[in-house]
């Protein structure tokens, strides 16, 4: 019998698990659901705050004059009115809006039916750590529109769909000296992916060198082209009477070729807004022979031109048909932007 009870007490022959034990499982079942808790907690935090941040207050103006002062205070970006009673073309029509990323700024919808009743959404000042918890936790929203990668604000690089880091990517290229001369520059950027630049290509806007508001940077800047000849292109600009009349008068410059046009010819272009008609018909004689297209001899013939005949004869056909301009000159001069007699 005693040796019964020294080997299984009750004689069942099981062992029963130690204190230790028990407490560890029920601190470690207190651990996860402590864990859930917080997690839970957390997320519901988080989706508060982000909430909030996208819904902002919202305050009904009856004066649409009071609406623009309050739209006015707000953070720069744009502003809006949009009908709200009466009939709108296209779901856009008389949109603008107002703040830049992330809904900061304020907008306005303008009902046409009570009168010009004006409701203005304008949002809360945020805390700086609530603006860390919505950028890091609410939704990306992807946006497209048309924008210049050489001028494009991080901001508004992130509303493209890149992320911070490869925004800032982008943006430390150009304060480097980098720069985009081409879409297909664009896409050649390591943070740029093959389906992100076949999304964003046809909002890709680079705007052309003018040839006639660009100054000796902007041409050094073209592809080929350097310091000397970008010096020789304001010159010769001048020498024409201040403006270039079409782009392939380029290639009228010394050593300027074909191959050297063509490897720029889509980054440049002649806006006729810019072109100064040459005054031809009212400049002294030794203005005149400064332009590449008449020099010295043309120069005197088209002075006595204009005192043999009347204005209504002055055209460059008729001072090639008089001998005054050769051929070649005068097909040059003639797609020159000339001011009238």
């Amino acid at each position: 019998m005693r040796r019964e009870n020294e080997k299984g007490g009750d004689g069942s022959g099981k062992k029963g698990y130690p204190a230790s034990v028990a407490t560890g499982a029920v601190a470690l079942v207190f651990l996860i659901i402590g864990f859930q808790t917080a997690m839970f907690v957390h997320k519901a935090a988080v989706t508060a705050i982000v909430n909030r941040r996208d819904r902002p207050d919202t305050v009904y103006v009856v004066d649409s004059a009071v609406a623009a002062r309050v739209l006015a205070g707000t953070s720069p970006g744009n502003a809006a009115v949009t009908p709200r009673g009466g009939d709108m073309s296209g779901s856009d029509a008389g949109k603008v809006h107002a703040g830049g990323a992330g809904g900061n700024g304020a907008s306005a919808a303008e009902d046409g039916s009570t009168g010009g009743r004006v409701t203005v959404k304008r949002p809360s000042v945020h805390s700086p750590s609530a603006e860390s918890v919505y950028r890091a936790h609410a939704v990306k929203r992807v946006e497209n529109f048309r924008f210049d990668p050489n001028t494009v604000s991080r901001e508004d690089l992130c509303r493209l769909g890149f992320s911070e880091k490869q925004a800032a990517s982008i943006v430390n290229y150009r304060l480097k000296g980098g720069r985009f001369r081409r879409k297909t520059d664009f896409a050649k950027s390591y943070v740029v992916a093959d389906s992100v630049y076949r999304r964003l290509e046809p909002y890709i806007d680079i705007p052309r060198v003018d040839l006639n508001l660009a100054d000796s940077a902007a041409f050094d800047a073209l592809p080929g082209i350097g310091g000397y000849f970008a010096s020789r292109m304001v010159e010769y600009r001048k020498k024409l009477g201040g403006s270039y009349s079409y782009a392939e008068q380029l290639m009228d410059i010394w050593n300027f070729d074909r191959e050297k046009y063509d490897a720029l010819a889509d980054l440049i272009t002649v806006d006729s807004a810019h072109v100064r008609p040459y005054p031809m018909w009212s400049l002294p004689e030794d203005s005149l022979r400064l332009h590449p297209y008449i020099g010295t001899y043309a120069a005197h013939g088209i002075v006595l031109f204009r005192e043999n005949n009347p204005p209504s004869a002055w055209s460059v056909g008729a001072l090639e048909r008089a001998g005054v301009l050769r051929r070649e000159d005068a097909s040059r001069l003639g797609r020159c932007s000339i001011a009238s007699p």
